[in-house]
């Protein structure tokens, strides 16, 4: 019957369905504009369909358009909002960037990011746009954006070697499949061209370039195909998850998928092979299925051989295998057709006569079973009957037989179908134990009626089927039949029947002598099964659970050594990664001669290689990736047991299956050691801290007395002799050089452990700028200094106590490290969103590489020097920095200051409007406030110099 069109879903599934939605709780949406190359019209279409929405009342910002000097796409832009772009120096050039953090302070509805695989310039936060994309996402942000094909990392390779030329900007598929919506933007290859001869992708010269090279006709439609069969794949996936979360079991033919049917036989690896063919024809998944049902006897050795063969061989096609389990062959097909929707089912054609259930025995089994014989013949109708809907091909008969098997000792082994001298054994034993039935009906006859005798024949069936499986029993059943009729029924010790009832008493006997024997053989062998199958699992079980307590690398080594060698009964040898992340060998005990160059490539290429695999074949030992959720984490390399090199696919899940564990539990190690490091640096930092906190307090007082003491000295009278000036000139430069150390020390300590608290009001820039130069003006006696006007600059709001000492910090550290006669110049320019404020000097600059580290603490910008300091003042800058939600950076100055030039930045938002009056201040009316220190009414500014001169400070 054909299942219902709905049926009740899946609770696990549904548990699934909660989760991903938990996940996806908070995050934006993604819209991708796909299109099969540059000129199809996606920024186009990404801005007009913006612009509806804007149109709708939604907040819409351009975060980054590409317009590439085309007007029409440039007019999309005038009604919105669009985001200044951020500036990046990159030897000596200025690179226009998106703006991340301005979209993220904005935190709009809708963020619009041109080219998802553009690479940011050196010194963004991210590498690459779409990790730019993701952070939007993550703070609850749409973002829509546009993708060409060939930007597309599985396409990239087909691309670049359909036009010759490759892309190195690439976007991962995870990236372009987790999108919410993917909107294919198509154009014909002559309308594009069209519009490239127009001057309406590229301006003219790059326009030429193109047409002679990418832009082809026959690469157009080549791309166009690609970007047309990876839009159906995405849509085919949501065709899916659809069925999925709608319980839907019928097939829809939305797309072609194969299906082979693999039965145990030499016919199994055809089927794989045509399936293989028509999903290539049709350009569809190709699944290969195989059903384990209970049988009365395990399958002859060489037909088992042969299905494990057509399983690997399918997967070494791609194929998606699985393994069903089921009573009836045709419902557990049925519902993985109807689960995965596919169309079409390939099946075999059997030898004539010749079924899955051999011998009269097995069919007379399952003609009373309600799943009847599956021979292949027969399997096709009774799947085409059960599933309407689905196309049932079964293939041609094959013309020469099936290709003869390499002998054993010639490549893979082939394993012993059971016909030794060992196999009669079993037989024999059938018939002594009808012959003791047979002794024991005779002692009891004719005591016992034949009714009664007949039972003791059927126990030994029974016993012959329990210990020696369904071949012995059918055998048992004919013999007792006979020696029922010899020593039973009259005429006796002949085999004449004086009686033709008998001949159904027989008929009765044997029938249900065979039934008993095959039922009873089936259910041994379901139990041997499944007591392998537990005792699979409950290995699985017990090593997970000895690796869990594992804390250290050899007690993982130790017990994966010892569990494989129980599960496989072969030895095993780990390489793991040591601290160089190197390859080595953890178990330096192993009896196996390792090949290091083979373990290396594995661990390279994180695929398996070796004996049983396409990839070094010849090595006689098996290696395997030990690949964690994060990375490879080493390999496991074991001799193949009994040289079957794991072609048996049960075998080689279950070594993957430990491989798996093994490598998450050297992961899990990892990150135990790597918190422990976090959590002893976090303490350190703490008491680092703590401890410089505590000297910087009480070393204030001291110091500030020692300043008192020493401006005592100066200005006593009389004055003191030129000689003892200059040492209490001397004593307090120290003294305040020492005092600003303290001060940094004391910043850095409260920034730290978050004790400082923000004061913000609004300064002014020109005020700020004042009192730092005030408060340096003793470092910057020897050199000149001048400052760009500052009085047109808006107001910005932030802690002025912590600005300043930014400014300061810079200004120190100009004049430390810069000869004296040098220049030192602060600017200042106001842009949408932030206020940038640099201090740039004409000396040596920076070393290359160099321009992050000198933020870090107790890290100097020349390792060995005589400059005094401690390399905290750079690092307190970039703490008070990012309290404020800003930024510091340095990079090389422009001439004719090519020295280092330091860059703050502060966000802008709109000052508070002022009173029209200027409130007085107190005993003289009329006068404005007196610059000062932000926070210190009355401290001295500094007059700035002016814009053309360089006056000495």
């Amino acid at each position: 019957m054909p299942a219902s069109p709905r049926a009740r879903p899946d609770p696990d599934a549904l548990l699934r369905d909660i989760d991903a939605a938990d996940k996806r709780a908070g995050r934006g949406r993604l819209r991708v504009y796909f299109g099969a190359s540059a000129g199809v019209g996606k920024t186009y279409a990404m801005l007009t369909a913006a612009r509806a929405l804007h149109a709708q009342g939604a907040q819409v910002l351009a975060g980054v358009i590409e317009t590439h000097g085309r007007d029409d796409t440039a007019a999309l832009l005038r009604d919105l909002d669009v985001l200044p772009r951020a500036e990046r120096a990159h030897r000596g050039h200025t690179l226009h960037e998106f703006d991340l953090d301005g979209a993220l302070r904005r935190r709009p509805a809708l963020v619009l990011v041109d080219e998802l695989a553009h690479s940011n310039a050196p010194g963004s936060r991210h590498a690459k746009r779409w990790q730019d994309v993701d952070e939007l996402l993550a703070a609850g942000i749409d973002v829509w954006t546009t993708l060409n094909a060939q930007h597309l990392e599985s396409l990239n390779e087909a691309v670049g070697s359909i036009t010759g030329v490759r892309v190195w900007e690439t976007v991962p598929d995870a990236v372009f499949d987790a999108a919410d919506e993917v909107m294919l933007v198509d154009l014909p290859p002559d309308e594009l061209l069209r519009r490239l001869r127009e001057g309406k992708v590229y301006l003219p010269d790059q326009a030429r370039h193109a047409a002679r090279n990418f832009f082809r006709k026959g690469n157009l439609i080549a791309l166009r195909e690609l970007a047309l069969r990876r839009t159906a794949d995405r849509v085919d996936n949501d065709v899916q998850a659809y069925r999925r979360d709608s319980a839907i079991t019928t097939v829809w033919r939305t797309r072609e998928a194969v299906v082979a049917c693999l039965a145990a036989g030499d016919g199994a690896e055809p089927v794989v092979r045509g399936a293989h063919r028509l999903a290539q024809q049709l350009g569809g998944e190709l699944h290969v299925v195989t059903v384990q049902v209970p049988r009365a006897a395990p399958l002859p050795a060489p037909r088992e051989s042969a299905l494990q063969a057509a399983l690997a061989l399918a997967q070494s096609l791609g194929a998606h295998v699985e393994t069903l389990a089921g009573t009836d062959m045709v419902e557990a097909i049925a519902a993985y057709v109807r689960r995965h929707n596919i169309t079409k089912a390939v099946v075999g054609r059997a030898e004539a006569g010749r079924g899955l259930l051999a011998g009269p025995a097995g069919w007379l089994t399952a003609a009373l079973s309600s799943a009847g014989p599956w021979r292949r013949e027969r399997f096709a109708d009774r799947l085409a009957a059960g599933c309407p809907e689905l196309d049932v091909i079964r293939l041609a008969a094959p013309v020469h037989g099936p290709l003869p098997r390499p002998a054993p000792g010639a490549g893979r082994p082939v394993p012993s179908d059971g016909r030794g001298p060992t196999a009669f054994v079993p037989y024999a034993w059938s018939v002594c134990y009808c012959a003791i039935a047979t002794l024991v009906s005779l002692a009891a006859f004719p005591a016992l009626h034949q009714t009664n005798i007949v039972m003791f024949y059927l126990l030994a069936v029974m016993a012959v089927a329990l210990r020696h499986g369904r071949g012995p029993a059918a055998t048992a059943s004919i013999i007792s039949v006979m020696a029922f009729d010899y020593f039973f029924v009259q005429p006796f010790e002949s085999f004449a029947v004086s009686d033709v009832q008998y001949l159904l008493t027989f008929l009765v006997l044997l029938t249900v002598g065979l039934l008993v024997g095959q039922l009873t053989a089936g259910l041994r062998l379901q139990a041997r099964l499944s007591a392998r199958r537990e005792s699979v699992v409950h290995g699985l079980y017990e090593f997970a659970r000895e690796l869990s307590s594992a804390l250290m690398p050899e007690q993982i080594v130790a017990s994966a050594v010892s569990f494989i060698d129980a599960a496989f009964g072969t030895p095993c040898a780990l390489l793991v990664l040591d601290e160089h992340d190197r390859l080595r060998l953890a178990n330096a005990d192993t009896p196996l001669n390792l090949e290091p160059a083979l373990g290396q490539w594995v661990f390279d290429h994180a695929q398996p290689a070796g004996a049983g695999t396409a990839t070094l074949a010849a090595s006689p030992l098996f290696y395997l990736p030990l690949k964690a959720p994060m990375r490879t984490r080493g390999v496991l390399v074991i001799q193949p047991p009994g040289g079957a090199a794991f072609a048996a696919t049960d075998a080689r899940r279950q070594l993957e299956t430990y491989a798996n564990v093994i490598a998450i539990a050297i992961e899990r190690l990892h990150y135990v050691e790597v918190a422990q490091k976090a959590l002893v640096d976090m303490t350190s930092e703490q008491l680092r801290n703590s401890l410089l906190a505590a000297v910087s307090h009480d070393l204030r007082t001291p110091l500030t007395s020692l300043v008192g003491m020493s401006d005592n000295l100066l200005a006593a009278t009389p004055p003191l002799p030129p000689a003892q000036r200059d040492i209490a000139a001397a004593m307090r430069q120290q003294a305040y050089r020492m005092h600003a150390l303290v001060v940094n020390l004391l910043d850095m300590a409260r920034l730290q452990n978050r004790e400082v608290t923000l004061r913000k009001e609004w300064q002014s820039v020109e005020e700020l700028v004042g009192a730092a130069l005030a408060e340096t003006r003793e470092p910057l006696r020897a050199h000149r200094v001048s400052v760009a006007p500052l009085s047109a600059l808006p107001l910005v709001e932030c802690d002025g106590v912590l600005i300043q000492r930014v400014l300061c910090n810079l200004l120190e550290n100009a004049a430390k490290y810069t000869p004296p006669g040098s220049q030192v110049r602060v600017e200042a320019d106001a842009g949408d969103q932030e206020m940038r404020i640099a201090v740039a000097d004409d000396g040596p600059g920076v070393a290359p590489g160099r321009e992050q580290a000198i933020f870090q603490k107790f890290v100097r910008g020349e390792r060995e020097s005589a400059t005094p300091g401690v390399g905290l003042g750079l690092a307190v800058c970039q703490a008070i920095m990012s309290a404020h939600e800003g930024r510091i950076w340095v990079e090389r100055g422009a001439p004719p200051l090519g020295g280092a030039r330091f860059i703050i930045t502060l966000p802008l938002r709109p000052a508070p409007s002022l009173d029209p009056e200027t409130p007085e201040m107190p005993g003289k009316p009329g006068m404005p406030p007196k610059p000062g220190t932000p926070g210190k009414p009355g401290a001295p500014a500094i007059p700035q110099a002016p814009e053309s001169a360089a006056g000495a400070s």
